[in-house]
């Protein structure tokens, strides 16, 4: 072998670690490949010979890549997908490969993305680490600028927020019998647009649904009110693909949808349900509004 294939070999060895590390950090697999790729980069410039812990070396390269990129999306307080959504319920292809991201999105649990979104930037890194990739705190610690004990409460934060966010299904409380019923509703509407089904989208609309939409749904700068049924079914299924990218949610406290592509929510619906049947829906996609939810993944 050619001494020069070596460092080649040994970065990929650790490649599937670092790119989990990465998606899971970013919620992108193309941001995830840049961060893995500027590892590789970083490593063939390097003397790595005498590091006894390659993986932990990289690990720690691929995470303050990481972690440049969500302080960047911080400071820039701007929709980092640069999409704008173009019909009802709603959205147009959001880059790269959609059918990849979903998959990806699916096999780490899209709600759990859409909440990792939510955390600060350092906040994200030490869960991600430490709950999800078994770094020491004593190793994550010089990554973020804090103490092991700082970063051990920023985990505990994230902990919580990803953890203990959705409510504990319990059969005798009122409250959580309503949120079932919410929740069957909402989840039948996106399989639905997700299958196609025309019929079973207007089954389940109460005949004078109203649909609103804030401005930054339609190509005007103007909020969009549609009614009906059979309208609002029409504009439901202009988004059957995008629905991929969507998953039930709590959202403010109560069953929603939010479609996240790459993992970073940017559309968000919620339900006005009386009797079984959606009686209002309200499409939310401006990104200060979006931010200013309260998104938590629902429990099984």
């Amino acid at each position: 072998m050619d001494d020069r294939d070596v460092p080649t070999d040994r970065f990929q060895e650790h490649r599937p670690r670092l790119q989990a590390v990465a998606y899971r950090m970013l919620g992108s697999a193309s941001e995830a490949d840049d961060a893995v790729q500027e590892a590789w980069l970083r490593m063939s410039r390097a003397d790595t010979g005498d590091v006894e812990n390659l993986e932990a070396w990289l690990t720690t390269v691929v995470s303050r890549v990481c972690l440049n990129v969500l302080r960047s999306r911080e400071q820039r307080r701007e929709e980092p997908l640069d999409v704008q959504a173009h019909d009802p319920v709603v959205g147009h292809d959001a880059g790269g490969d959609p059918e990849h991201e979903a998959m990806l999105a699916d096999s780490v649990g899209l709600a759990l993305l859409v909440v990792l979104d939510t955390l600060t930037p350092a906040e994200r890194l030490a869960f991600v680490l430490h709950d999800m990739f078994d770094v020491p705190f004593d190793d994550v610690a010089p990554i973020v600028g804090r103490s092991s004990p700082a970063v051990r409460q920023l985990a505990s934060r994230a902990r919580r927020r990803v953890k203990g966010a959705a409510p504990t299904p319990n059969s005798a409380d009122p409250d959580s019998a309503d949120l079932d019923r919410r929740r069957r509703v909402v989840d039948a509407y996106l399989a639905a647009t997700r299958a196609g089904d025309f019929d079973a989208l207007v089954a389940l609309l109460d005949p004078d649904v109203v649909l609103r939409a804030d401005a930054a749904v339609g190509p005007t700068p103007a909020p969009l009110v549609i009614r009906g049924a059979r309208v609002v079914a029409k504009g439901a299924l202009a988004s059957a693909e995008r629905a991929r990218s969507t998953e039930t949610a709590l959202v403010n406290g109560t069953v929603g949808l939010v479609m996240a592509p790459r993992g970073r929510p940017y559309v968000v619906l919620t339900f006005t349900i009386v009797d079984g049947r959606i009686t209002e829906i309200d499409v939310i996609a401006e990104p200060d509004r979006v931010r200013r939810l309260d998104l938590a993944p629902l429990g099984d």
